[in-house]
């Protein structure tokens, strides 16, 4: 595959905790429109379409065929990621760089209001010796923030404070689900859910939707003065049984991260990426990412969080949109992530914006605990 792939414009609903006035098509269809006017294009400027979501979120098999109109893939190449958006992106970005399409329509969602998201994450798991056992996505959660905070010696408050910046992040994020500052009191004395992580250490469950258009170089020329380029990517998947991985470090993170970098030519990230947005599962894990990503050494998350580097003004923000634990529409997370960092680098993230941001990471997820990860690094040039 040669040539650039630039991402031309996004498009994001407001995250909230319940659509109920919208079906999934109508809350897709939405972004979708807005995303055409606002680059003024038509469905016949769109060569294929790429989707993400959840066939256990959406209520059906083979769920997209019920968002073909919305997407306008009728009669067009079209094709799903059964997974995290940040996948679905790297897939559309495929189909760019192969030559057989100019423009590709990317689009993610999850109504998680229509749902019990406990018995859909505990579906995930193994269901002769696991799934009995009522393990899901909030327990697994409490397991590794336990291995993790005990190996490394990070606290309560140190993880809390993710909470705290991260929602107060989320206050100038037009987009944001919860737009309500807490302290780090309220995050410690918030209901024990699954030790050591408490109700604050992790997000709420959301809907929305997110949709972006990825073009050639010549094609995004013509569509917009601000592309934004994929500088390099990776991915990594774990084992699947959580006793077989390293449950206190993000392994697969880690291995995604040096093959991105490698790409993308950065030795130094914490020096030479201007912002990133992770994908903030519960509290600890955003330390985890940390430590994973290169940001610091293993085991120093917590006292990198105490240093600020990771606030607005410090060295390298992290999750400057509130990240997943103020808006999580489940599928959708990770291409949140990716049209994050679109606008920043675009110059268009309004009151959440990074002065002068250049080069961007952005990480998505799926599974439990971090079980397939990857990693994209953005740049404002190419």
């Amino acid at each position: 595959m040669e040539g650039n792939v630039a991402i031309c414009g996004v498009s994001q609903s407001k995250y909230e905790q319940e659509k109920i006035e919208l079906t999934i098509s109508e809350l897709v269809f939405e972004v979708v429109k807005e995303l055409h006017n606002q680059l003024g294009i038509t469905n016949d400027d769109v060569g294929c379409v790429i989707s993400s979501s959840n066939d256990f979120n959406d209520g059906r098999t083979i769920a997209n065929m019920a968002i073909q109109d919305a997407v306008g893939s009728v009669r067009k190449a079209e094709s799903r990621v059964s997974g995290d958006g940040a996948f679905a992106y790297v897939y559309g970005a495929m189909r760019v760089l192969s030559g057989e399409y100019d423009t590709v329509l990317v689009v993610s969602h999850t109504k998680c209001s229509e749902g019990d998201q406990y018995l859909i994450n505990n579906s995930i798991f193994d269901p002769f010796f696991q799934r009995h056992l009522g393990l899901d996505q909030i327990s697994a959660a409490g397991l590794m923030a336990n291995m993790y905070m005990t190996k490394y010696g990070v606290t309560e408050e140190q993880a809390a404070k993710v909470v705290v910046k991260n929602r107060k992040n989320a206050l100038s994020n037009p987009y944001a689900h919860l737009q309500e500052a807490v302290s780090l009191e309220d995050v410690l004395n918030s209901p024990m859910v699954a030790f050591p992580l408490k109700e604050l250490d992790f997000p709420p469950f959301s809907d929305g939707a997110v949709a972006m258009l990825l073009a050639n170089e010549e094609k995004a020329n013509e569509l917009t003065d601000s592309p934004v380029w994929l500088k390099g990517y990776a991915s990594c998947t774990d084992a699947y049984y959580l006793g077989h991985r390293n449950m206190s470090d993000l392994i697969g993170l880690e291995g995604a991260a040096k093959e991105a970098y490698k790409m993308a030519g950065i030795t130094d990230p914490k020096k030479e990426l201007d912002l990133a947005e992770v994908y903030d599962a519960f509290s600890t894990h955003e330390l985890m990412s940390y430590e994973a990503l290169g940001f610091c050494k293993k085991g120093q998350g917590g006292n990198f969080i105490d240093s600020g580097e990771t606030e607005m003004n410090g060295s390298i923000p992290v999750n400057p949109s509130g990240g997943v634990l103020s808006s999580n529409p489940t599928m959708a997370n990770g291409l949140i992530r990716v049209a994050e960092i679109a606008l920043q680098l675009m110059g268009k993230a309004e009151k959440r914006q990074v002065p002068n941001a250049n080069l961007g990471l952005a990480n998505g997820m799926n599974g439990i605990c971090s079980q397939g990860n990857c990693v994209l690094i953005f740049g404002g040039e190419k």
